[in-house]
């Protein structure tokens, strides 16, 4: 890796929300990669501490656990953050949940289930950071939403909602602070080989028989490479959002999806 690449971002402080798995903690350990100090928030402190060991322990990345849903446990998350890395140079508003049903399956629990994690954590969250960011003068925030905050999708109202809603914050928040050296710009994969979607794998089998195989296919048919995104994808589209030479990319949906959404 070319040094002064490397160097762009080093020492700078990042915050990724549901970083103990998946996509979180791939970009975690690619913003890593580039000096940069990771804060890893997640619900689930054990495995934020093995991702954050896997970084270098405690002099690169630290884990801090949170319900990104409730503003007092996003507010202490933060400020513990702070006391270990200083101010929040970079937010990646990763923490996401899914699930399927029919409209009329979709209840109240089911729906606030996932406006408070996949909407209002990202507002939450970003609402901690922007403090930062406007006294230092600098500060990015990508925001990991999904081809469904593009297009509407079939049994999966909630989500797909809940995604359009945090692409709608990311544009607004990019013309707010245009003027202030903050970009605000969302990433929208397809589906991804997570433990996420080979529930949803499972999910189809149990529901309608077929087999693992028929299963993925159904899920990948709609892309024209035929296949699942890889989590390192997502991670290097977030990195170079952050990365210097981005400066006048913000508000923008940049899809990752082989095609399937242009």
């Amino acid at each position: 890796m070319n040094a002064r690449k490397r160097t762009e971002l080093a020492g700078r402080h990042a915050v990724v929300t549901g970083a103990s798995r998946g996509i979180g903690a791939s970009i975690a350990a690619t913003l890593a990669a580039q000096g940069m100090c990771v804060s890893l928030l997640g619900r689930d402190e054990a495995a934020l501490r093995g991702v954050a060991q896997g970084l270098g322990g405690a002099a690169h990345a630290a884990a801090v656990t949170v319900d990104v849903s409730d503003a007092q446990s996003v507010a202490r998350a933060f400020a513990a953050a702070r006391g270990t890395y200083g101010p929040v140079d970079v937010l990646v508003n990763n923490a996401g949940q899914a699930a399927s049903a029919k409209f009329t399956d979709t209840d109240e629990a089911l729906w606030h289930r996932l406006m408070g994690v996949n909407l209002t954590g990202t507002y939450l969250c970003t609402r901690e950071a922007i403090t930062d960011m406007l006294r230092s003068g600098y500060g990015r925030i990508v925001n990991i939403a999904s081809t469904a905050g593009l297009r509407g999708a079939a049994y999966i109202t909630a989500y797909a909602t809940s995604k359009h809603a945090v692409i709608g914050l990311t544009r607004s928040l990019a013309l707010e602070y245009a003027q202030r050296n903050i970009t605000v710009n969302a990433v929208c994969p397809g589906y991804v080989d997570t433990d996420i979607v080979q529930g949803a794998i499972a999910n189809i089998m149990k529901k309608t028989g077929r087999s693992a195989a028929e299963a993925l296919g159904s899920l990948v048919a709609t892309n024209p490479q035929q296949r699942l995104i890889e989590p390192g994808e997502v991670a290097e589209a977030v990195l170079w959002l952050c990365r210097p030479g981005s400066e006048s990319v913000t508000g923008q949906s940049i899809v990752l999806s082989g095609g399937e959404v242009t």
